[in-house]
């Protein structure tokens, strides 16, 4: 059962489900006493940007829904919805909401954090996206087309 949670993945699984617990942690242990409005309007923006992607991609995967980078053997290529315009909507939503919370409570060292996300989401993406191209041929040409995490950007 441990050999099957690493092959699906689970190893990244588990990190950034501790990095997102230190974003989370953080954010409570280090709010800053004095507010900066426009920080609050950024954040609640990061944190209106999560909440749709996460509900979006979260509606077009269905069934392929997973917490693993690894595809299921059942899975589906999505390239619908907002899979037309983000390769991971899923780990735009999360870094968004760790962006979000650091900001809203003016967290530095949470903020740090979610770059810290940021990096560690990228290696995550690019290892999941080898073993889509393993799996899925046309994956290849589907990532020529749409980016990671920012659509038209990156």
């Amino acid at each position: 059962m441990q050999d099957r949670f690493v092959q699906r993945g689970g190893l990244w699984v588990l990190v950034q489900c501790a990095l997102m617990l230190a974003v989370l942690g953080l954010c409570v242990l280090h709010e800053s006493e004095s507010k900066n409005p426009p920080l609050l309007v950024a954040g609640l923006f990061f944190l209106t940007v999560s909440a749709g992607c996460g509900l979006a991609g979260a509606l077009a995967l269905g069934r392929n829904l997973s917490p693993f980078p690894k595809p299921m053997a059942t899975a589906k290529l999505v390239r619908r919805g907002i899979y037309s315009i983000l390769r991971h909507p899923l780990y735009t939503s999360v870094l968004c909401l760790a962006i979000g919370s650091s900001l809203l409570r003016q967290s530095v060292p949470a903020l740090v954090v979610s770059l810290v996300l940021a990096l560690f989401f990228d290696a995550k993406a690019r290892r999941e996206e080898r073993w889509l191209g393993q799996r899925f041929p046309e994956y290849a040409d589907y990532a020529q087309r749409v980016n990671r995490f920012i659509p038209w950007i990156y």
